[in-house]
């Protein structure tokens, strides 16, 4: 099945204020896909439309085959959107089996619940073992793990993840990165927002530029590499 997602001459804003302008962007059906830039570069309303939460003004947004345009939130969840929200957006007072329960809200078959709630603890062993503590009582790292979890449960064909190293400690960076890689070897794309460049470079497949609403790269790794003018104008490496 086709999981690629394509965005055409996408602009989008809030009210009158125009943030995107014209973005086109490709997430294939495998590897990790990051967008880098400045601070309000529009990179989290870049997610945010595609999600569905953001209003779409003009352009396309495809996975395979389905138009996402004219989709309400629910619906792209639906068809294989899912989204790590920024601080993982875990509920607190919910125990950690009840977090993953509310990621699959779409499923309607008891059974199949059961099942991807026995494939998210085989993925993460640690969250059966505290299946009943808090979510508020979790370590950083552990709250991440069932952010990620949790969307897994509507067996995803796309995995969006808004800042996911957001807080954490670089042990926890490394760890949560190493999580991102593993879940895309094994064939579940990750689009990635992140402001750790260093980092998310580690595992990038395919990286995009934006700035001010526009993109101003798109290539490989290795490609941005022999930018250092990008580098350093845009993303504050040398």
């Amino acid at each position: 099945m086709n999981h690629r997602l394509v965005v055409q001459g996408l602009d989008a804003g809030y009210g009158p204020q125009q943030v995107l302008y014209g973005v086109d962007l490709t997430v294939e059906p495998k590897g990790v896909t990051c967008v880098f830039g400045p601070n309000g570069s529009g990179k989290s309303t870049l997610l945010k439309t595609i999600v569905g939460v953001t209003p779409m003004w003009r352009g396309s947004i495809t996975l395979g085959s389905t138009d996402l345009g004219a989709l309400p939130v629910h619906e792209r969840v639906r068809v294989g959107i899912s989204t790590v929200p920024q601080n993982a957006g875990v509920f607190p007072d919910m125990s950690v089996q009840e977090n993953l329960l509310m990621g699959a809200y779409v499923l309607d078959d008891k059974d199949e619940v059961e099942k991807a709630l026995q494939r998210v603890y085989d993925t993460f062993p640690v969250l059966y073992e505290k299946r009943r503590e808090k979510g508020g009582a979790l370590s950083g790292g552990q709250k991440m793990m069932v952010a990620i979890a949790r969307c897994l449960m509507t067996r995803p064909r796309l995995l969006l993840m808004d800042e996911p190293s957001a807080g954490l400690s670089p042990k926890l960076v490394r760890e949560t990165f190493q999580i991102v890689r593993e879940l895309a070897d094994g064939g579940l794309p990750v689009l990635l927002i992140e402001q750790n460049v260093r980092q998310a470079l580690r595992i990038a497949d395919a990286v995009h530029i934006l700035v001010q609403g526009r993109l101003q790269f798109s290539g490989s790794p290795e490609q941005l590499a022999e930018r250092p003018d990008l580098l350093s104008l845009y993303l504050g490496l040398s």
